[in-house]
């Protein structure tokens, strides 16, 4: 630890109390790799402030002290986005002891919740009071809100709701000098400038801490129909949405897999079967849901999805009969993203294309790739209605770890992105930058946004003292100052 980080922990301690400070590396080493165990850092102390006010103030004294700080949350990140660089040079912020729903206002239709809520917490406290936040995702029962706000996460409801982006109606925030952006406020019109918290959104904690959100909150699900369906291609599952969506506004989730991928997911889960009898080379699952216990959804489903076998955009189907089914079906979604990594090794992309080009860019990418690299296995699944694929390429049977990411990953990866460019989507859909992407953003983004980009950082956190090495680098007259 350098006298300055030294000083640091000492400041954090007397300014938060003595559990405001781990140095203990056991108690550390948990937080030092990302989720999919690719990135591995080093840093000699955890400071978990359990006020803004703390936060601030350990803020102003790392800043006065040079000292680099990683916010953190969950760990959930797939991109390495809350992993502290290898060198030991920054200091982990941890946001887990701010974890009050400081308020739930059925009748406003918000929340207020502190930025290391988990978000299964937001889930509950919402359904106390007769209401929801709807916005999930698999790893709900670590993650928390700091770190979806930061990374504008989206899961499986975007198609109806939209990302926190859309959800997150205030941030509260610590910026790099220390301050405090207090913009909680539920105003319907602010226009004062630059929107501060939507700038904050999706920063990844390089240009503020977030320390709490307001989030928009909708009326608790009275009635829900839940289906796996399985579908020839995945053009016939686009049809087979469009349909759905011009027939009703109640379709909250529209998941698309393959079925090599599916039986990954039997595989994992203990004691999973499919969904449908026979073999199907894509599925489909749906959720429809309301807040009006009258409507027969159920019923609904059941007509579209008929109509749909007998114009043969369907090939069969199962309709959830409890919601013990429905549940297990979403089970072996959330189990997706695990299944794959217990695969073997692999490049997974979190990747967005224009929604119409999403069927074409599932069978494409995946044959070029194939193709490019013998032996491999290239799939995607993912959010059809909103564009967001998770394409991942498997390594050749037999091929070590060591081997696949030090020899081919990173062509495999140029490759994808490349395709996906050419199709004007985006190398990042939901995921973020993290340290995973630096590079790509900087290959692949136009000039204008990186430049836009590095001036922003440059204005909030010019000694690049916030989130080092992640989602954008100080432009370079400025990285050595």
């Amino acid at each position: 630890m350098t006298p300055a980080q030294t000083q640091l922990t000492e400041t954090a301690r007397r300014i938060a109390g003595p559990r405001a400070v781990t140095t203990d590396p056991a108690d550390i080493e948990p937080w030092l790799t990302d989720w999919r165990g690719r990135f591995h850092g080093a840093a000699p102390a955890i400071l978990s402030p359990d006020t803004t006010q703390a936060t601030a103030e350990i803020v102003r004294a790392a800043r006065d002290l040079g000292v680099a700080l990683v916010p953190q949350g969950g760990n959930t990140s797939m991109v390495g986005g809350a992993t502290p660089p290898g060198d030991g040079s920054a200091l982990i912020l941890s946001t887990r002891r701010l974890r009050a729903i400081r308020n739930i206002d059925a009748d406003a239709r918000q929340a207020v919740a502190e930025a290391g809520a988990i978000l299964a917490d937001v889930h509950a406290a919402a359904s106390d009071a007769g209401m929801r936040f709807p916005l999930t995702l698999g790893a709900r029962g670590s993650a928390t809100i700091g770190g979806l706000v930061s990374t504008n996460a989206g899961g499986t409801q975007v198609l109806r709701f939209g990302t926190m982006r859309r959800l997150v109606t205030g941030v509260e925030a610590v910026l790099p000098d220390g301050s405090v952006h207090d913009g909680l406020s539920p105003l319907k019109k602010d226009n004062r400038g630059y929107d501060l918290t939507q700038l904050l959104i999706g920063a990844e904690g390089t240009l503020g801490i977030v320390t709490a959100a307001a989030l928009s909150l909708v009326p608790a699900i009275a009635t829900r129909a839940v289906a796996w369906a399985g579908v020839g291609s995945p053009s016939d599952a686009l049809a087979l949405l469009r349909r759905m969506q011009a027939a009703t506004d109640t379709v909250e989730s529209f998941e698309i897999l393959p079925g090599s991928t599916l039986a990954l997911a039997v595989a994992h889960v203990p004691g999973a079967r499919a969904p449908l009898a026979g073999a199907h080379a894509w599925h489909v699952l749906i959720e429809m849901a309301g807040s009006d216990a009258t409507a027969r959804l159920d019923a609904m489903l059941e007509t579209l999805l008929g109509d749909a076998m007998s114009d043969g955009l369907v090939a069969d189907a199962a309709i959830a009969a409890s919601e013990a089914q429905a549940d297990a079906f979403w089970r072996l979604r959330d189990s997706l993203s695990a299944a794959e990594r217990a695969g073997g090794p692999a490049s997974q992309h979190d990747i967005s294309v224009p929604v119409d080009a999403m069927p074409r860019f599932m069978i494409e990418a995946a044959a070029a790739i194939e193709a490019a690299f013998p032996g491999t296995h290239a799939s995607g699944f993912g959010h059809l209605g909103d564009g967001n694929i998770h394409f991942h390429v498997r390594a050749p049977a037999g091929m070590s770890a060591e081997r696949w990411y030090g020899d081919h990953a990173a062509r495999a990866t140029r490759m994808v992105h490349d395709l996906v460019v050419a199709m004007g989507g985006s190398i990042s859909a939901e995921h973020g930058i993290g340290q995973m992407k630096v590079d790509e953003l900087t290959r692949t983004a136009s000039p204008a946004r990186l430049a836009a980009l590095r001036a922003i950082k440059t204005a909030f956190d010019p000694h690049g003292l916030f989130n080092p090495g992640k989602l954008v680098t100080l432009a370079p007259d400025r990285a050595s100052t």
